[in-house]
């Protein structure tokens, strides 16, 4: 890569992850050039060398992070294997790269459009018809984007109140949300009820 102004040289990997903190502690809203450059250290035309603006900035983030996720081929097996396995793949990538999740929430509809395409044409693939596949993606799009919201990392509320008594025996088990149990139980139930609605969608009543 180039080099800044400052006489340091910038990797993809270094301006990700840089882009990702920032992300993560201040949200998607305040990633700016500026704040990447605070962040990195560097003078704030520095990140200029590498990217135009922020939209390029969220794509290189998004398809750097992304980078190894692929469609399992179509004869690898049912729709069902085929679907976990691909969210799986998206799964470990928002794992290991907290935040990433906010920022593909702004690119879907941009550079990702091939995720989109692939969770969809496994879905076509299963019989869903047009208005389902959409309806069963946003589902799926909700539960991988938006679970990190279910389960926020200040849980001070719960403490400083007596919570009912369903609520306290519930939430004693917290830690698993951010865990393998929650995530293959919610995936389980997702996949159970995809496949009870395809057999609506057959039997006339969707």
């Amino acid at each position: 890569m180039q080099t800044s102004g400052g006489g340091n040289t910038l990797s993809e990997a270094e301006i990700v992850e840089a882009a990702l903190r920032v992300v993560r502690q201040d949200g998607v809203e305040k990633l700016s050039m500026r704040r990447l450059s605070r962040e990195l250290g560097v003078s704030p035309m520095a990140p200029y060398y590498y990217v135009a603006d922020k939209r390029e900035l969220l794509d290189l983030v998004a398809t750097a992070a992304l980078t190894g996720v692929r469609k399992p081929p179509d004869d690898s097996g049912p729709w069902q294997m085929r679907l976990r396995d691909l969210i799986d793949q998206i799964d470990e990538k928002l794992r290991k790269h907290p935040g990433l999740g906010d920022v593909l929430i702004e690119q879907m509809l941009g550079k990702q459009l091939d995720l989109i395409a692939a969770v969809m044409e496994i879905l076509f693939d299963a019989g869903f018809n047009d208005r389902n596949v959409l309806a069963a993606y946003a589902t799926i799009h909700t539960y991988l984007f938006g679970r990190s919201k279910v389960n926020p990392r200040d849980r001070t509320g719960l403490h400083d109140r007596a919570l009912p008594e369903a609520v306290e025996r519930a939430t004693k088990h917290m830690a698993d949300l951010r865990g393998k149990y929650s995530y293959d139980f919610s995936m389980d139930v997702l996949v159970a009820g995809l496949e009870a609605q395809l057999v609506r969608q057959r039997d006339g009543h969707v």
